[in-house]
């Protein structure tokens, strides 16, 4: 199962690329589809491209469903 999981930008680079963190994971993505994201702001990531800028509370509610659910480690670890 492949979802979108909502991530925090900890770096910007050039030609529209950012690095986003989670649970300590790593991931360089694409912005192409985001207007002026920032250092911190959450983003749901899906394939490699944030999808859309949200909340950290909703960041937060996501995160805390899909751990609930179990589904939460089988995303990150697909990510790794």
């Amino acid at each position: 199962m492949c979802l979108a999981l909502p991530a925090r930008i900890v770096a910007l680079h050039e030609a529209g690329m950012a690095t986003v963190s989670l649970e300590g994971i790593r991931k360089t993505i694409s912005l192409a589809l985001i207007d002026d994201a920032a250092i911190g702001d959450y983003v749901l990531v899906h394939v490699g491209y944030a999808l859309h800028k949200v909340s950290e509370e909703e960041a937060a509610r996501t995160l805390q469903l899909m751990a609930d659910s179990g589904i939460l480690a089988e995303e990150i670890a697909e990510m790794a």
